[in-house]
């Protein structure tokens, strides 16, 4: 199980990396999908705040598991969020989102799973 929790919250970690990163640079990805659901392009910064956050929490999660128990789930709601304004929008480029959702889900119960609800 140990091999699970920590293989799941390794990926969620780079897969926040990697979204701080197109958050911060305004890629073109990131800059094309806020057209396309409609939010102002100011977002990108405050989003990329978040997930650098979250991926923190699910670092620092590996040492207080309470803490990775609570970003872990920050980010399955924020994913959420994000699916919703896709949907929203009409929008069916949701790829990305069902994937990062999927790795934060997955962190979210193996992490439940190894420790318990409190750590």
């Amino acid at each position: 199980m140990l091999a699970a929790y920590l293989t799941c919250t390794g990926l969620a970690v780079l897969a926040c990396g990697y979204a701080v990163y197109m958050n911060v640079t305004r890629a073109g990805l990131v800059v094309a999908t806020s057209r396309r659901l409609g939010l102002p392009l100011a977002m990108t910064l405050p989003c990329g705040i978040l997930l650098g956050s979250a991926g923190a929490g699910l670092l620092i999660g590996l040492a207080a598991p309470a803490l990775g128990t609570a970003a872990a789930a920050g980010l399955v709601a924020y994913f959420v969020i994000a699916l919703a304004a896709h949907l929203r929008a009409r929008d069916r480029h949701v790829a990305w989102a069902l994937v990062f959702l999927s790795l934060a889900a997955a962190a979210l119960a193996t992490g439940l799973a190894y420790h318990g609800p409190l750590g």
